[in-house]
């Protein structure tokens, strides 16, 4: 009982599009995909630039 049937998986998604329906449903995966992209640039502008903005700027840097 460790995995669950393909029967099980149609009951859960019936149940899902019951609950929120189709339309919400689409604008709640658009939302999610833009999350994840947004995620992932931010990872690799930070990987890419690991200098601060103000060193990079050329101004001395302050102290928090």
């Amino acid at each position: 009982m460790g995995m669950l049937d393909w029967k099980h998986w149609m009951v859960l998604l019936l149940v899902v599009l019951v609950l929120f329906g189709g339309k919400r449903l689409r604008y709640i995966g658009s939302d999610l995909g833009e999350a994840i992209k947004g995620f992932r640039k931010s990872i690799a502008d930070q990987s890419e630039d690991p200098v601060g903005e103000s060193k990079r700027a050329g101004g001395p840097e302050r102290p928090h």
